[in-house]
């Protein structure tokens, strides 16, 4: 019986050594299970993150196109704004030699005016002057022509007293 007692007591050593081998290896299985759910988790919670962050990242590299396109038309716009900006300063060039030329045309029109007036002023004096000349001209042919009538009237007079007389005598 003592042989079967250390027999059994053997058995039961070895089966709790054994079992508590299982509990143990129960035990590393438990707690790797817990880390795999804590990996999955946080794997689960990166897919999770990841997937606002692939938004981003797709929405990142569509505003960085939309910027190159940006940056080309805004490119394009300075080449066209360049072109402008040559044509308005060759516009500017030709309006100023354009306004110079006017303003020494406008200078020589001015000075040909002076002379002008200068010229009308001189023609105006020997007007006036020659209109003075021709007034009295004119007085003295009326003058005359009143003498000349007032002689003619003597003239006949004194041929109707001729003509009386020669009648009386």
């Amino acid at each position: 019986i003592e042989a079967d007692v250390s027999e059994m007591r053997n058995e039961l050593q070895s089966r709790d050594s054994l079992w508590r081998k299982i509990q143990l290896e129960c035990q590393q299985l438990h707690t790797e299970l817990i880390k795999i759910k804590e990996y999955k988790d946080i794997q689960e919670s990166q897919i999770k993150h990841q997937s606002p962050c692939v938004q981003l990242t797709e929405q990142l590299e569509n505003k960085n196109t939309e910027l190159l396109l940006f940056a080309e038309s805004q490119e394009h716009q300075e080449e066209e704004l360049n072109k402008i900006r040559n044509h308005v300063y060759q516009e500017e060039q030709s309006h100023c030699s354009e306004k110079e030329r006017m303003k020494t045309e406008i200078s020589d029109l001015t000075e040909e005016l002076h002379q002008k007036e200068i010229t009308i002023a001189t023609i105006m004096e020997k007007a006036s002057l020659l209109e003075r000349q021709l007034k009295m001209e004119l007085e003295t042919k009326h003058k005359l022509l009143t003498k000349q009538q007032l002689l003619e009237f003597r003239y006949q007079v004194i041929k109707s007293e001729n003509t009386h007389l020669k009648e009386m005598v």
